[in-house]
């Protein structure tokens, strides 16, 4: 998940988790207000009956007239219950049911006076009052419709503005979220295009003094040394290379006339021989080294080429079969492969020859029958080339590391070789978007699939 959506996912969860606790609140503050506003026009209906029994003349007789024209002017379906003071029921406006109380309510009042109860359905106000000297117990119930209905509107009210409100939050977040990162992310997408041949490429500064402002000085800062230090293993590398190769050709000429013109024995044109070979492999491997730092990874492509892989191959053959003349190839092709398959990959040819030379003069060095054999095959999506050998196979738990530098199995004692050679391979078939697998078929069989993409 990116730092922006982080962000405004935890911007729109504090929210609107403290939205929701707002919410709550409201809603039981109005339920609190609900309530006693419910208590208080109980209580008022109680003062309102008591009143009049205290000022009737005759309570039993004026009492159905005087609760007729008053009903449910204050509280909706109330029901009144009158007791005297041995609790016996003197008046009720239930008229069309039996009537029914609770005598455990009445004893309770004796010693509380007052009792309200809002969890009984209908709601009850209870109160034991002494009216010209006569202890009356008031039973009132009643039903809060209008104060609940308006509780329900408000739950509902507060539930759509909290859903409203958390999209609301969420969406709101992660806009100005990207607009605030908005200069992260162009500084982000600066860097990715610096690669090793535009380090001196620099970083835009806004002179704004934020803390992205500052990352982008720092960033040049680390470009400009990194430069520094690049351009000057360049340098080295360069003048290096100029260095080694002239003695090494000399060498390598002075080798050829010894042992083209020389008289030796077979002792020493055989040393000769292993002597101009390593001088062949380290000019080799040099030319390769120096070949590898011209090209950027990053921008091969823009200089890809359309590239026969069989005549790479040929070629490579040719130029290690100059100091391995017993070699031999045989070159196949699958049946498999379409009669008008191109056999063409985008490349440069130049680092092609380099893979298969490689592999060629392995096969060369550890092959039994000094032969070695290539097949391709192509389909609509891959060209695979496998280049087999007969010979001592490497085991298992050194097949992880056998495209690492300076990793020799142990087939390869005694044998000269700097191990740098598959590592090499690897890196160019990876510059290419190719891969390069080694397995063992069978016993004394090596085979190097180079598998190419479409």
């Amino acid at each position: 998940m990116s730092l922006k959506r982080k962000i405004a996912l935890n911007l729109s969860i504090a929210f609107s988790l403290l939205f929701a606790i707002v919410m709550v609140v409201i809603y039981m503050s109005f339920n609190d207000f609900r309530r006693e506003e419910f208590k208080e026009r109980f209580r008022q209906r109680l003062e309102f009956t008591s009143h009049f029994i205290a000022k009737s003349k005759d309570f039993e007789e004026e009492a159905p007239v005087f609760f007729n024209e008053n009903s449910d002017n204050i509280l909706l379906n109330e029901t009144i219950l009158i007791f005297n003071g041995q609790k016996e029921l003197i008046y009720s406006t239930i008229k069309d049911r039996n009537v029914t109380w609770d005598n455990e309510l009445l004893k309770e009042l004796d010693e509380k006076k007052v009792i309200y109860s809002e969890k009984t359905v209908p709601e009850i106000y209870a109160a034991l009052r002494t009216i010209n000297g006569e202890n009356y117990y008031i039973l009132t119930s009643a039903f809060d419709t209008n104060g609940k209905s308006k509780l329900a509107y408000l739950k509902y009210l507060l539930i759509t503005a909290y859903v409203m409100s958390a999209l609301l939050i969420g969406f709101f977040s992660y806009y100005f979220m990207g607009q605030f990162l908005k200069p992260l992310e162009d500084l982000n997408q600066e860097i990715s295009e610096v690669t090793a041949h535009k380090l001196t490429t620099q970083i835009p500064v806004r002179n704004s003094n934020d803390e992205i402002d500052v990352l982008a000085k720092s960033f040049n800062t680390m470009i400009g040394r990194l430069d520094d230090v690049f351009q000057s293993q360049k340098d080295f590398t360069a003048s290096a290379s100029h260095e080694i190769r002239t003695p090494i050709t000399r060498m390598a000429f002075q080798l050829e006339n010894l042992i083209k013109f020389g008289e030796h024995s077979p002792e020493t044109l055989s040393s000769l021989r292993q002597i101009q070979r390593d001088v062949y492999q380290l000019s080799d491997l040099t030319n390769s080294l120096l070949l590898l730092t011209k090209f950027d990874r990053e921008n091969i492509q823009s200089i890809y080429e359309e590239v026969r892989i069989d005549e790479v191959i040929f070629e490579s053959f040719e130029a290690v079969e100059k100091s391995y003349p017993k070699l031999k190839l045989d070159f196949l092709i699958s049946e498999d492969t379409s009669e008008d398959a191109l056999l063409t990959i985008k490349g440069i040819q130049s680092l092609l020859d380099i893979v298969f030379i490689n592999l060629f003069k392995n096969a060369a060095i550890y092959s039994d029958d000094v032969e070695v054999d290539v097949l391709i095959k192509e389909n609509d999506e891959h060209l695979i080339v496998d280049v087999i050998s007969h010979g001592n196979t490497i085991p298992k738990e050194e097949q992880a590391k056998l495209f690492e530098a300076f990793k020799r199995g142990k087939n390869s004692q005694n044998i000269s070789g700097s191990g740098l050679g598959l590592r090499i391979v690897k890196r160019i078939l990876e510059y290419h978007g190719a891969q390069i697998i080694y397995t063992s078929p069978a016993d004394l069989l090596n085979k190097f699939s180079v598998i190419f993409v479409k």
